[in-house]
């Protein structure tokens, strides 16, 4: 980890280098079929429990808006986010599967607080599928009221 790299956000970018291209397929298909959503939607850390979901765990705004700002992450989570968007006729549950339907909610929630512009792709997101409500255990965990 490199001291401009303080996040340790190039963890992101080493797993999602070799599955990115497939996962927008997937999105772009609306359904995703394999396993990458820790690396591509990340969440608070302390949402899951398991090893990987705690490794690929954002631990604050302040990592969250690094995520956003760093110039491979946002861009392609700005995308992903997009490709979602596409697919408005369909469920969360249809598209990403059950539990990753509730992790898509609470990734928007993270990058929606985390970026301040109403219209973001994130934001959208919410109002599209979760009728603009935020996911309360993330709010919980950025320190955030319901």
């Amino acid at each position: 980890m490199s001291a401009r790299d303080h996040h340790h956000l190039e963890r992101f970018v080493a797993a999602q280098e070799p599955i990115f291209d497939a996962a927008m397929a997937e999105l772009k298909a609306g359904r995703k079929r394999t396993h990458w959503m820790w690396f591509v939607f990340p969440q608070m850390r302390g949402l899951g429990s398991s090893p990987t979901s705690q490794f690929y765990g954002i631990a604050s705004l302040d990592e969250a808006r690094a995520f956003l700002s760093h110039p491979v992450l946002g861009p392609r989570l700005t995308l992903c986010t997009e490709a979602v968007l596409d697919h408005r006729e369909r469920s969360l549950r249809e598209i990403f599967g059950s539990p990753d339907d509730v992790k898509f909610v609470s990734s928007m929630t993270l990058f929606a607080l985390a970026e301040p512009d109403k219209a973001s792709p994130f934001r959208l997101a919410l109002e599209h599928w979760s009728e603009g409500l935020m996911d309360p255990r993330t709010l919980a965990l950025v320190g955030e009221p319901p």
